[in-house]
C-alpha cells in the first residue's frame, strides 16, 4: 500500500511540473509575425538569424517557426517568416508574446545586398554595426537631411502624426526651423471635387526645429503670428511667423459640449 501511494505521488508531482497543453480541439493556424525586431548575419555570410515575437502563454504555443527566401531582386534578398499557432482563440492561453529567433541559409553570400523581411521590413548593413544589420524607417535606409527640401518636408510630416494622406498647403523654412500648413480630406471620393462634400477637409499647422534626427515638431496652432509658437520655443525666428495668417476656422471646428438640460420641476 505505501508504495503504491508513493507511485501515486510521483505521477502527481510530474504532471503539476509539466505546463499546460493547448486543448485538443483549437485550430492551429499558419500565420506570420506581427514585427521583425532584428536580422543579423552569420560569419559565412549566407546564414541570416531573424528575431521576431510570437505567442507566449502556459502552453507551448508555437509550432514550425521558420524562415524561407521568396526572392532575390532589386538589390535586396526577400525572406518571409511564418509560424503555427492556436493564438487566434485566446482559450488556448497564448496571450503573451515572447521573442524568438529563425533561421535560413541564403542560396548565395548576401554580400551587400539588403534584407526585406515580409514585404516590408527592411534591413541594410550600410551604416550597421556587424553582425547585425540595421533597420530602416519609413522613409527608408537613407532618409534625406534635414532641410529645405520636398523630402525633408514628408519627414517632418511623418514626425506630427498627422492623419495618413495629409498633404502640404504651403511652408515657410530657412533650414533650422520650419513652418507647415497641412490639411487631409475628409469627404467621399470624387472626381470631380467641386461637387458638395467632395472638397472637404480639416487641417493643421506646425511647428518645427532641426535636429540630428529630422523635424522635430514644437506644437500645431491655428493661430496666426509667433505668440503660440515663441511660448514654446522663444528662438523660433519672428521671419518665419510674424505674417501667418490664422487658419480658417473651417480647418479646425469647435465642438463645445453639450450644455445640461434644465432641471425637472417636481
Amino acid at each position: 500500500m505505501t508504495a503504491l501511494l508513493g507511485a501515486v505521488a510521483v505521477l502527481l508531482l510530474g504532471a503539476c511540473g509539466k505546463p499546460a497543453g493547448v486543448p485538443a480541439h483549437l485550430p492551429w493556424t499558419t500565420m506570420q509575425p506581427s514585427s521583425v525586431t532584428a536580422v543579423r548575419v552569420g560569419a559565412d555570410d549566407r546564414t541570416l538569424s531573424v528575431d521576431v515575437p510570437v505567442p507566449g502563454g502556459a502552453a507551448a504555443c508555437v509550432r514550425d517557426l521558420r524562415a524561407v527566401v521568396t526572392d532575390r531582386v532589386n538589390g535586396a534578398v526577400w525572406v518571409q517568416v511564418t509560424f503555427s499557432s492556436p493564438s487566434g482563440d485566446r482559450s488556448s492561453g497564448c496571450t503573451r508574446e515572447k521573442r524568438a529567433t529563425t533561421r535560413v541559409t541564403l542560396p548565395k553570400p548576401l554580400g551587400k545586398l539588403d534584407v526585406i523581411v515580409d514585404h516590408y521590413t527592411h534591413f541594410t548593413r550600410h551604416g550597421a554595426r556587424p553582425p547585425a544589420l540595421r533597420l530602416c524607417g519609413e522613409l527608408g535606409c537613407d532618409p534625406p537631411r534635414t532641410g529645405c527640401t520636398a523630402d525633408s518636408y514628408d519627414q517632418a510630416v511623418l514626425a506630427a502624426d498627422v492623419p495618413y494622406h495629409t498633404y502640404r498647403d504651403s511652408e515657410r523654412c530657412d533650414g533650422k526651423w520650419l513652418v507647415l500648413d497641412l490639411s487631409w480630406r475628409t469627404g467621399p471620393a470624387c472626381d470631380d471635387t467641386s461637387r458638395p462634400g467632395c472638397s472637404s477637409r480639416l487641417g493643421d499647422r506646425w511647428f518645427f526645429r532641426a535636429e540630428k534626427s529630422g523635424w522635430v515638431p514644437i506644437l500645431g496652432s491655428a493661430a496666426g503670428g509667433c505668440r503660440d509658437v515663441r511660448r514654446s520655443e522663444p528662438a523660433f525666428p519672428a521671419a518665419l511667423c510674424a505674417s501667418l495668417e490664422p487658419l480658417p476656422a473651417s480647418l479646425r471646428p469647435s465642438h463645445p459640449p453639450a450644455s445640461a438640460p434644465p432641471p425637472v420641476s417636481p
